[in-house]
C-alpha cells in the first residue's frame, strides 16, 4: 500500500519508517528540514514543505496513495488546517492524530476515517501491565468489551485449554492460542517467536510462554485474574 504521513515527529518518524520496513511505498513530509533528512533513506521519498499552505500542500501525490495520516499532535491549529485542506482537496481517507478530548471531538467533525490517540492508547495499555503486574496487550472494542492477548500465569501450565472453562465459569472466550518457539536468523543467533497453534486448540495443554487471546467484558476478565492470584 501506498501511505503519505505529514508531520515527522517522534510518532510520525517511527510511523513511516516501520511501515516502509514492512514494504509499503512511503512519503513522508514535514516543514522541519532535519526532521525529513533523518528519514530520507529510509522510506520512498520526503517533502519539506508547510502543510496549512494550500499550494505547498498540492506538491504531494494526495489522490494517488491509499491512506494520508496527519500526525501532527502538539500544534492543534496546524492539525485542523491540514486536515481541513485535505477534505478540501476531496483526500477519501484520512487519519489524523489527536492529542486531547477538544482535539479529537473538531477532527470528529470531518468525518475521518480514524482518529488516532497514541498517548491514551499507551497511558491505557501501562495502566493494564500495572493493574494486572503482567505482560498483556489490550484492544478495546468499545466502553465494555475488550481483546486482551496475555502470557499464560504458571498457574495454567499444564492445564488443557478446554479445562480452563474461560467460557462457563468467566464468560471469556478464548480466540487464539500463541505458543512460543525457538527460531534463527541469518546470523544464527536465536530468538523466540511465537505462532498461532491452528485447529483444535482447546485440546492443547497450555505450556511455559504461551499467550491467550480472550474476548469479553473487562470487568469478567479482572474477575479471572483475580481467580488465578
Amino acid at each position: 500500500m501506498k501511505y503519505i504521513v505529514i508531520g515527522l515527529n517522534n510518532y510520525g518518524s517511527v510511523l513511516a519508517e516501520e511501515l516502509s520496513a514492512l514494504g509499503h511505498e512511503v512519503i513522508g513530509a514535514d516543514i522541519n528540514a532535519s526532521r525529513a533528512d533523518c528519514l530520507k533513506d529510509k522510506i520512498a521519498a520526503t517533502f519539506v514543505i508547510d502543510a496549512t499552505d494550500e499550494q505547498a500542500l498540492s506538491v504531494l501525490p494526495l489522490n494517488t496513495v491509499d491512506v494520508v495520516i496527519v500526525s501532527v499532535g502538539k500544534n492543534l491549529g496546524v492539525s485542523i488546517r491540514t486536515v481541513a485542506l485535505l477534505k478540501q482537496k476531496k483526500v477519501k481517507r484520512i487519519y489524523a492524530r489527536a492529542i486531547d478530548s477538544v482535539h479529537r471531538a473538531i477532527l470528529e467533525a470531518f468525518g475521518l476515517e480514524r482518529i488516532l490517540t497514541p498517548e491514551a492508547d499507551a497511558a491505557r495499555s501501562l495502566v493494564r501491565m500495572l493493574e494486572f503486574g503482567a505482560d498483556m496487550e489490550t484492544f478495546q472494542i468499545d466502553s465494555e468489551y475488550y481483546v486482551v492477548k496475555f502470557t499464560a500465569p504458571s498457574r495454567l501450565v499444564g492445564y488443557y485449554v478446554s479445562e480452563l472453562k474461560l467460557d462457563l465459569e468467566f464468560h471469556l472466550q478464548l480466540l487464539a492460542l500463541k505458543r512460543a518457539g525457538t527460531q534463527k536468523n541469518t546470523l544464527d543467533i536465536s530468538f523466540v517467536e511465537r505462532t498461532v497453534v491452528e485447529g483444535a486448540f482447546d485440546k492443547e495443554q497450555v505450556q511455559e510462554g504461551d499467550q491467550l487471546v480472550c474476548y469479553g467484558r473487562y470487568h469478567d476478565f479482572r474477575k479471572f485474574w483475580k481467580a488465578l492470584k
